[in-house]
């Protein structure tokens, strides 16, 4: 018999135990059994081809249309050419040198057919798959699809679902009962499965409500195995004391205040109001505030960090680039004015200084500022991610202010909580124009409290957004160019994004080409579409004064047309800018285009982004596109995102790029999954925080979320 933690050699043979290993990273019991098919088709039902996507390996159970066969022209051999479809779309398919399968691929059979999507002239392609023929009068060869309900496995090449399906049904003669892992009092309240019924029917399901009764209790596994690690954080995070910040009435806070130009909007008077009373408190604050680009996070950021400063603490901002850290500090010097001029001629009577640090500073700017620091006449410090490293001292830090989220990790907000003075933890305020569902960040962001600017900034332009696709119709490239030229002529300017900078070295491990540069397509363009046009170059590993020049350079509209890499997605600000080019637009995800476009239209004018791509109709890709030029609200794309992804890969993303364990849970469909287990979790860790009278519980953490993903348990 076996359990969940044995090796599977010597259950399903040592070939298929390497073969599901090397391609699939499965090792044990465990592994196999929560590998779960990742749809299931009735007999006789078949699966819709629209939405593969060029790249995956994919399986589809489709009806045999079509074959042919006829002499390859350039090399000795033969094609065997078949058309299978769904019923709505068609899929073609190539076999090289195997004519002997005319035998048996026949039209209006039906069968599994699995392999690589690629593209041939324009349409998408199996090369070489492998399949499996199902016919309901000759089952006898296929054991594993008997059943009414037929599981699909995620597979890979030399590892097709049908392989897998096998394995599992080897796996479950053995498997035996163990104890589960969930308490009594939670499978009783909320009516679930015990663990190895729900392992059996997630695999070979007796009927659809079998299979619904076993995924609901596998997504228990999930969000239970997620909320315990964020349970555990939380109770890590509270239990050691934070500074405290209240209000200084006739601080720095009050007279910025008194000094704005303008009204806040409610959300920013709401939002700022919870943040003042987390600060005043004793636990470490550890807030997400998400908004749009210019919501108005940076007023709300600003304003907390100077109450801190009133309370005779300091405060840090983090950004995820030089270019943004610098641009952060000049705008807060510029917000700030005299009260940031501490020390200085004409500086405010209560003003505090702001000290900028970053990699690329001189070694005596770099000195000034690290002694500013560590002596407490930088009230605010600005600087990148490299200011949470152990060399920086800071005399006294209260607060600190992470500008986008997405950059910055779980293990980094561990590495902040020891940088308080006095064995205290500094409040956090971790901020993102990506907005999140709630769901998602419920689970992503779960050792967060949440707030939201949803308010769009008043009296911005519109942006429309088109999709260039070039395989298709590749003039309206060219036109992509000459509107570019057009709104230069008007007096405007431009923005041409590239995936890379293009003085990486070369990598062959990739079929698809190159993702396209900035290095290559500025001359190309300067040469060619936009000659006579000032042309210029911005990305990453520039040396930080000439970034700053070519900034500089752009915002005084000295430049026509910037070509750069993602390092103008945050933060940067020219209402002159009125158009955005992104080449190869399919490399990117939803929410970064849309954070990229809200680049342009910030000024009287509408802006216009095109996203240039030579991803196939019919294609996930395009649907992503297509999603972004369908809708300017973020909440609503970021939605979109999470249904057109693989909502797993998102929590991968977000904590450690691993696998990410959530294969049941629906981060949209699941909210009340998610919020129980989170109340579950919570009443679980509080009485029990290091999970020591829950063995089967800290076992399930570890083989659902990975053994990665659990090392976050051994930190808190």
């Amino acid at each position: 018999m076996s359990g969940l933690r044995d090796k599977l050699t010597s259950l399903v043979g040592d070939k298929t135990a390497k073969a599901l290993a090397s391609a699939l990273d499965i090792h044990t019991v465990g592994d196999l059994l929560r590998h779960y098919p990742r749809r299931y088709a009735a007999r006789g039902e078949l699966t819709d081809i629209a939405g593969l996507e060029i790249g995956e390996h994919a399986t589809v159970m489709a009806r045999i249309e079509h074959v042919s066969k006829r002499r390859m022209r350039a090399r000795p051999g033969s094609i065997l050419e078949m058309t299978i479809t769904d019923g709505h779309r068609r899929l073609s398919c190539a076999f090289f040198n195997q004519a002997w399968r005319e035998r048996e691929l026949r039209p209006g059979r039906t069968g599994l057919f699995a392999g690589k999507v690629t593209a041939f002239r324009n349409t998408l392609q199996l090369a070489n798959p492998e399949y499996e023929l199902i016919d309901d009068d000759d089952m006898s060869s296929v054991d594993s699809f008997l059943a009414e309900i037929i599981p699909v496995y995620p597979a890979a090449q030399g590892m097709p679902s049908w392989s897998i399906g096998r394995a599992v049904q080897q796996v479950l003669g053995t498997f035996e009962p163990e104890e589960d892992p969930l308490p009594d009092w939670l499978r009783m309240r909320y009516d679930l499965d015990h663990l190895h019924p729900a392992l059996r029917n997630i695999h070979r399901p007796e009927n659809w409500a079998a299979l619904e009764s076993a995924r609901t209790r596998l997504k228990w596994d999930e969000a239970m195995a997620v909320q315990l690690i964020f349970a555990q954080r939380r109770y890590s995070a509270v239990s050691r004391p934070a500074p405290a910040c209240p209000p200084k009435p006739g601080g720095l806070a009050d007279t910025f205040d008194k000094r704005l130009p303008f009204e806040l909007t409610e959300g920013q008077r709401e939002v700022g109001a919870k943040i003042a009373t987390d600060l005043t408190g004793e636990h470490p604050m550890n807030r997400l505030l998400q908004g749009e680009v210019g919501s108005g996070k940076t007023i709300v950021a600003l304003r907390a960090m100077l109450q801190a400063v009133d309370a005779g603490r300091q405060a840090a901002m983090l950004a995820p680039t030089e270019v943004l850290a610098a641009q952060h500090a000049r705008s807060l010097r510029e917000l700030l004015g005299d009260l940031a001029m501490a020390g200085e001629l004409g500086g405010a009577d209560i003003a505090t200084r702001i000290t900028l640090l970053t990699g690329s500073m001189s070694a005596k700017e770099r000195k000034q500022a690290l002694l500013d620091i560590a002596g407490g006449a930088a009230g605010i410090v600005v600087g990148t991610h490299a200011l949470i490293q152990e060399t920086v001292s800071f005399a006294d830090l209260g607060f600190v202010v992470v500008d986008e989220q997405h950059r910055f990790g779980v293990e980094q907000r561990d590495a902040l909580r020891s940088r308080g003075a006095d064995f205290t933890s500094p409040h956090v305020l971790v901020m993102t124009a990506t907005p999140i569902p709630r769901t998602v960040a419920m689970t992503v962001y779960g050792d967060l409290e949440i707030s939201a600017l949803r308010e769009l900034p008043a009296g911005r332009s519109p942006i429309s957004t088109t999709v260039v696709p070039t395989a298709e119709k590749p003039t309206w490239l060219d036109r992509a160019w000459q509107r570019v030229a057009e709104e230069v002529r008007k007096g405007h300017q431009a923005y041409v994004v590239c995936p890379r900078i293009g003085d990486e070295p070369a990598s062959d491990k990739s079929e698809k080409r190159p993702a396209l540069a900035v290095l290559d397509i500025a001359p190309e363009l300067a040469e060619g579409p936009l000659k006579g046009l000032r042309v210029g170059v911005l990305h990453g590993r520039l040396p930080s004064d000439e970034k700053d020049a070519v900034m500089r350079a752009f915002a005084a509209g000295e430049v026509d047309v910037l070509v750069a890499t993602t390092v103008i997605e945050v933060g940067v600000n020219v209402p002159n800018a009125t158009v955005m080019v992104i080449m190869d637009a399919d490399r990117f995800g939803v929410s970064q285009l849309h954070q990229l476009r809200g680049r342009v239209g910030r000024g009287s004018v509408p802006g216009l982004c095109l996203l240039v791509t030579e991803a196939l109709d019919g294609t996930a890709t395009r649907e992503r596109l297509a999603a972004v030029e369908s809708t300017l609200d973020g909440f609503e794309l970021s939605r979109l995102d999470l249904e057109l992804r693989r909502e797993g890969d998102i929590l991968g993303a977000a904590q450690s790029g691993k696998r990410s364990g959530l294969k049941q849970l629906s981060l949209l469909r699941d909210e009340d999954v998610i919020a129980e287990a989170r109340e579950c979790a919570q009443r679980i860790v509080a009485e029990d925080p290091a999970l020591g009278e829950h063995l089967g519980l800290a076992h399930l953490v570890a083989d659902v979320v990975d053994a990665d993903r659990a090392e976050y348990l051994e930190k808190t």
